[in-house]
């Protein structure tokens, strides 16, 4: 065997007796335990704090085992995965009988995705299982985008961490719901709602106290960083950026050291300021403000700032995620500026 053959062929031992693996995924890293087995599927809970009440996402080797976890599945979500899977969308279908309720929050139905990363998928493929796995993070923490910010996270708590680098995406997975009428995505995530209604057609956002319990990330409070996180929403990127410097000056002057995420060209129209930056990159390079976003929280964390200023993004494409991590994880929104548009889409 390869070494990595040999890593693989460990980690799935440990996840078959019952051990708790944090693995990387294309999105962020996960806490995997054996999705049929009740006590190790607790122990995810146990090692996050994280509530019972927040159910899990499987994950599968490939879209043929769906029938493991689900007790059926419409035509839409055979065409779905046919095209995004492996990939950033986890479906949410009745549950079969071989899951059990600590997995799903004693709900009728799972969450299920394939995971674009080849250790993922080796992982799964080696251990002949499916894999439950949230966020390899304290629960509610700002989500982990390398090993480091698992072991930050999570050390003496798990058995194993398989590094595989830094997750290409940065963002958790989109999660649609196919029961209702329209499907609504429950949490925006890496999967552009475009590119799901260019396939199946119309689908809708979830309000924001709309079935909660049915999907992981749902919480008003979520993805958080330790530090106080204030949020600027509104339709023009230099009236927020003029917000967030005020807020920064007055903290500032109150002797509060404060740190300010945003993108490149926010920062650029900000006046110069003492306040500690994290460039996120261009605008129009979302996919990259998505990989860093999480990273770039952690890292103003890591600078022992007090405050940490953030400005939304148009609610298109992936600027739809960014937002909905943003106002999880902010303890105050602040609206800025008049209505130029249509209104965002609930967070």
């Amino acid at each position: 065997m390869h070494p990595e053959e040999l890593i693989l062929a460990r980690a799935a031992e440990s996840i078959v007796r019952g051990d708790l693996v944090a693995f990387p995924t294309e999105t962020v890293y996960g806490l995997g335990a054996n999705a049929l087995d009740p006590e190790a599927v607790l122990r995810i809970f146990e090692a996050k704090g994280r509530p019972s009440s927040d159910p899990l996402i499987v994950h599968l080797a490939n879209r043929d085992d769906l029938w493991l976890v689900s007790s059926a599945q419409p035509r839409t979500a055979l065409k779905l995965a046919e095209r995004f899977w492996p990939g950033p969308l986890t479906l949410l279908l009745p549950k079969s009988d071989k899951i059990p309720p600590e997995v799903t929050a004693r709900l009728q139905t799972v969450a299920v995705r394939v995971p674009a990363h080849p250790v993922a998928l080796g992982l799964l493929r080696a251990c002949g299982v499916p894999i439950a796995a949230p966020s390899a993070n304290r629960f509610a923490h700002a989500s982990p985008t390398n090993a480091q910010h698992v072991l930050d996270d999570l050390s003496g708590r798990i058995e194993l961490i398989l590094d595989g680098g830094p997750t290409p995406l940065g963002i958790e997975s989109t999660v649609l719901d196919l029961l209702s009428q329209p499907p609504v995505i429950l949490r925006p995530g890496g999967l552009p709602r475009e590119e799901i209604e260019a396939v199946i057609g119309p689908v809708r956002i979830a309000q924001p106290d709309e079935r909660l319990s049915s999907s992981p990330g749902r919480q008003a409070r979520h993805y958080a960083p330790r530090a106080q996180t204030v949020l600027c929403s509104g339709f023009e990127l230099q009236e927020q950026m003029q917000e967030l410097a005020e807020i920064a000056d007055e903290a500032m002057r109150a002797g509060r050291r404060v740190g300010v995420i945003a993108v490149s060209e926010g920062l650029r129209l900000m006046r110069p300021t003492t306040a500690e930056t994290c460039d996120l990159g261009p605008i129009s390079d979302l996919p990259q403000v998505a990989r860093r976003l999480f990273a770039g929280l952690r890292t103003l964390e890591s600078a022992h700032v007090d405050l940490i200023l953030a400005h939304t993004l148009p609610p298109e494409g992936l600027g739809l995620a960014i937002n909905d991590r943003l106002s999880r994880a902010a303890d105050r929104v602040v609206p800025v500026g008049p209505m130029k548009g249509p209104p965002s889409p609930p967070l």
